[in-house]
Parts: structure tokens; sequence; C-alpha cells
């Protein structure tokens, strides 16, 4: 899937309301077979089958498959983001073991625990530098809320003032994915509760002496 340059990409049609839901039914199509069956093996011509569009129509949304899974990051994390509603206005320790609560919860249905669907593509995009850094950004997001609530933390005197918000956000993110992956591996929730409680337990040792 060659890349395309910032100068060299289409400008986007403008869409109506009929346009968005067909661009709307291309992503989820692509969302779903990437999510069960990876990317090398999710082509152009099966999403057009999964979503009953015809290749113009495709083409009139997408330059190609690359830029489908650049739509694709984005919407997945959409999806991760509205699961995890406390995580925006993150601003007191309740509100962080709050949100680890709801996580374990979303996973803990018959369902689950479900592969997180930005960890999934993860090991597949060595060889695709462009949707490699998509995926990062998207971490990044997902990280943000994390770091601006333990910043505010610090800033109210309740986090140590050495404390690093980017670095322990990044941290609490790694040990998540690694919860996931293991408990969607094994079916089984307990090691996402664990790691999650030593997670949070590893940001609480940054507490401020006087907030403790």
């Amino acid at each position: 899937m060659p890349g395309m340059s910032s100068s060299t990409r289409r400008p986007s049609p403008t869409p109506t309301e009929r346009g968005r839901r067909a661009r709307d039914a291309i992503i989820d199509a692509a969302c779903a077979l990437v999510y069960d069956n990876g990317i090398a093996a999710t082509s152009v011509d099966n999403v057009l089958a999964a979503s009953s569009t015809g290749k113009s129509q495709f083409y009139h949304y997408f330059s190609g498959k690359q830029e489908l899974l650049t739509a694709v990051i984005g919407r997945q994390l959409d999806r991760v983001l509205a699961s995890q509603p406390r995580l925006e206005g993150l601003s007191t320790w309740r509100e962080f073991d709050e949100w680890a609560a709801d996580i374990i919860a979303h996973h803990s249905t018959p369902a689950g625990p479900m592969a997180c669907p930005l960890g999934c593509l993860v090991g597949e995009l060595d060889s695709e530098p462009l949707l490699a850094r998509a995926l990062d950004a998207a971490y990044r997001q997902w990280e943000a809320p994390l770091a601006h609530g333990l910043r505010t933390l610090r800033d109210r005197g309740e986090l140590r003032t050495a404390a690093d918000p980017d670095r322990l956000a990044a941290t609490t993110m790694a040990a998540l994915q690694g919860g996931l992956m293991l408990a969607h591996l094994r079916h089984d929730v307990t090691v996402l509760t664990d790691t999650l409680t030593m997670a949070l337990d590893h940001l609480k040792s940054h507490r401020a002496r006087r907030s403790r």
C-alpha cells in the first residue's frame, strides 16, 4: 500500500447525509473485517462486498486501502473513548479508580474480555510507517486525558512536583494494553483487573506526602 503525500492527496468531496452514511458503512465494514481477520487478510474487495459498495463509490471517498485504514483507526479510537466516558475530566484519585472500574466492567460481560481494537493493529504496521504514525497519534489522544488528570492533581498539590504526567500516562497505557491482550488471550478478566490495580498503585505511589 504505497503512501500518499499531503500534496498529492485529492481534496475530500463535500459530504451529504447520504454520502456520510455510505462512507460510514464502508468504514464500519472495514473495522469489523480488520478486527476479525487483520489488515493483511482484509482487501478492498472484501470491504466492498461486506458494505455492498461499488468500486466507483469507494474511490469517491477513499484514495485506497491506506486512507481507509487511517479512517478505521479513527473510528476505533472513537469507540474506545466512547466506552470510557469517565476518561474525560479526570481530576481526582477516586475518578481514576472509577475509570479503571468502568474498563473492568466493560470487559466482564459474556462477550469479554475483548481484544483492544487499536492494540490488535500494532503488530501489523511495521511496514506501514504512515499508518503506524496514525496509530501512535490515536494512542496519544487516548493517553492525553490521563496525563491531563495527573497534571491537575500535581497542580493541586496531590501529585509530587517531580512526577511526569506524560510518562505516567504512557506507562498506564502500556499496562492497560498488556492486561487487555492477556485477558483476551486467556478469556479471563482477572489479569486485566490485577494489571489495572497495579497501574493505579504505581500512580498513587507518586502522591504528594500531604495528600496521603
